[in-house]
């Protein structure tokens, strides 16, 4: 009998090892999160954690995971992580669930599709270029900041134009660090610990509060939105099925959804990219020979990101290495999964990140081998098996925004430098929404 068969003849989950008394397996979350979120595997199909008082039911098998973000989807809301990040998205796409959910996608959709995407290329092309004309042979650059630096300057210029947007950029610069260090933090401690006046409080609530602000400002100051901007396109778009145009509140909220969303997890990307690239010189040396032959001497061109196969590997396997730590729904109905009985109201909750690196569905697991992700591979990863960007009604909206931001990143600095680390250069995990690396300092080497 398989392990699936075993957990599925069960009506109650298996409560992970090492719960306490009152804290539950809060402590393991709050010292180890990432290490703890991998263990499950092990405990079953559908692992019980507790977060204090509260329980949680962690999926680690992908199609009970597949399962809640498609076909019983219906019977699951945003959880807790989403309710606990309130105070910042406020009740942005990412946020939001039901019919509400689906008019806001009606209303960005628009923005985010092929043929739009296909039209902010250049741009992403000419703020590339621009991040690899700024470094200087031999001089050390933080990775990590230059990655969030580029992938910033993309989304706000698609968001916003102008003067107008620059009180927003410098705000999310100042803001995100912030709102990235508290996400994990909230979404994972009693509730009641918000009011504590600790520092990572004070800082996250003071961030929020400083970005919504900014935000409402720069909005008031669009007028009627005649520009070319998703900005303007939020302004002015009007619901098919109603005729109604969103509040300037839902405007608000939803420019700083995806100036967030779409921040983090390109940047994050990018640099672990560039890291592994700088670990891994025979992965480097053939990603480098594509680039040349497809690319050439002269800058990068929309018209090339579709000849980046091997280049597109490389982003996969960096993506499924270092993906999202954890994601949570709340059942709306009682509902059965791995043949556990999960109540409603019960939270479920699963990990892209310990999803990713299954050894049991994915060969060397923990290696970085973007082989692995080729036509013809015979690892191939099934398709149930990597879920980056979600799945089902849920499924991020800039998906290909992203990938294209990221391959046109990796594509224009690599067809002009070599990133080595820098020596004496120690990069760990840090855990987060996504995990981050502590520091990534490295040294730009010219190619050519």
């Amino acid at each position: 009998m398989t392990h699936t068969e075993r957990t599925r003849t069960v009506s109650e989950p298996t409560v992970a090892p090492g719960r306490l008394p009152v804290l539950g397996h809060a402590l393991q979350l709050w010292r180890g999160p990432i290490a703890f979120l991998e263990s499950l595997r092990t405990v079953g199909d559908v692992a019980r954690i507790d977060i204090g008082t509260w329980p949680v039911h962690v999926l680690t098998a992908p199609d009970l995971i597949h399962a809640v973000l498609t076909s019983e989807a219906h019977r699951f809301g945003r959880g807790r992580v989403f309710d606990r990040l309130r105070p910042v998205f406020g009740d942005g796409l990412v946020m939001t669930d039901g019919d509400f959910h689906r008019k806001q996608r009606r209303l960005l959709q628009p923005a985010f599709h092929r043929r739009s995407v296909a039209g902010y290329a250049e741009l992403m092309c000419r703020e590339a270029t621009a991040l690899a004309d700024s470094w200087t042979a031999g001089r050390e650059i933080a990775v990590d900041r230059e990655t969030r630096r580029v992938a910033l300057s993309m989304i706000a210029e698609v968001v916003f134009s102008g003067d107008p947007g620059r009180p927003a950029v410098a705000e999310v610069q100042r803001s995100l660090p912030v709102i990235l260090e508290g996400m994990l933090v909230r979404a994972v401690i009693p509730k009641a610990l918000d009011r504590l006046p600790i520092p990572l409080n004070r800082r996250f609530d003071a961030a929020a509060v400083r970005l919504r602000r900014t935000i409402d400002e720069v909005i008031a100051g669009y007028g009627s939105g005649d520009g070319d901007d998703l900005l303007s396109l939020l302004l002015t778009s009007t619901d098919p099925e109603t005729g109604e145009r969103m509040s300037a509140a839902q405007v608000r909220d939803e420019v700083i959804s995806l100036t967030l969303a779409g921040t983090e997890t390109s940047a994050t990307t990018m640099a672990w990219i560039f890291h592994e690239l700088g670990r891994r010189p025979d992965v480097e040396k053939r990603l480098h020979a594509e680039i040349d032959e497809v690319v050439g001497e002269g800058p990068v061109r929309p018209a090339h990101l579709p000849r980046l196969t091997y280049t597109h590997q490389v982003f996969q396997e960096a993506l499924r290495l270092h993906s999202p730590l954890l994601f949570t729904r709340r059942a709306l109905a009682p509902a059965r999964l791995g043949g556990v009985e999960i109540p409603e109201g019960a939270e479920v909750a699963y990990s892209p990140y310990a999803l990713h690196r299954d050894p049991g569905l994915f060969r060397d697991s923990t290696s970085f081998d973007p082989d692995r992700w080729g036509a013809d591979s015979p690892d191939h990863p099934h398709l149930h098996s990597f879920i980056p960007f979600g799945a089902g009604q849920h499924k991020c909206i800039g998906d290909s925004f992203a990938v294209a931001e990221i391959v046109t990143v990796v594509a224009a600095v690599a067809a002009r430098w070599r990133l080595v680390p820098a020596p004496g250069s120690t990069v760990r995990e840090v855990p987060a929404g996504m995990p981050q690396p502590n520091a990534l300092p490295m040294i730009p080497v010219p190619r050519h």
